[in-house]
């Protein structure tokens, strides 16, 4: 699964599985954050079936849409591949310069200082 070849309706696509379960087309496009056609949403469905990234099944008479791949398995292979094209591949200085070039407030560094420690308290337990 290549994350990399996933454009912006096929995001959001998976966003709305991942956060509803498996829904049908009319639900999905319900939940978009913008206007999409139901020809396009089709074709995003397929295109996301094909790759591996959702699965379809037929309830009674309806087909219903679900999320297989895992989020943190996409988000690790988006995040790899950005910090390939804009830090020479180092995830520390691609983190680095969200910080830097994003609209990072206060709080957000407080969460990331949060979310660091306790995942090198998790990662030094386990060894």
């Amino acid at each position: 699964m290549r994350a990399t070849s996933l454009n912006q309706n096929e995001l959001e696509a998976l966003r709305i599985l991942w956060e509803g379960g498996e829904l049908k087309p009319a639900h999905i496009q319900s939940r978009f954050s913008w206007p999409i056609e139901n020809a396009t949403l089709r074709s995003v469905l397929v295109n996301l079936v094909e790759k591996g990234h959702i699965i379809r099944k037929l309830h009674g008479k309806a087909f219903f849409y679900g999320a297989c791949a895992k989020k943190t398995t996409l988000l690790q292979n988006m995040l790899q591949t950005m910090a390939r094209v804009f830090a020479g591949g180092s995830s520390r200085e691609l983190v680095a310069q969200l910080v830097e070039t994003g609209d990072i407030k206060p709080e957000d560094l407080e969460l990331i200082r949060r979310t660091t420690a306790e995942t090198i308290s998790r990662k030094t337990k386990r060894k």
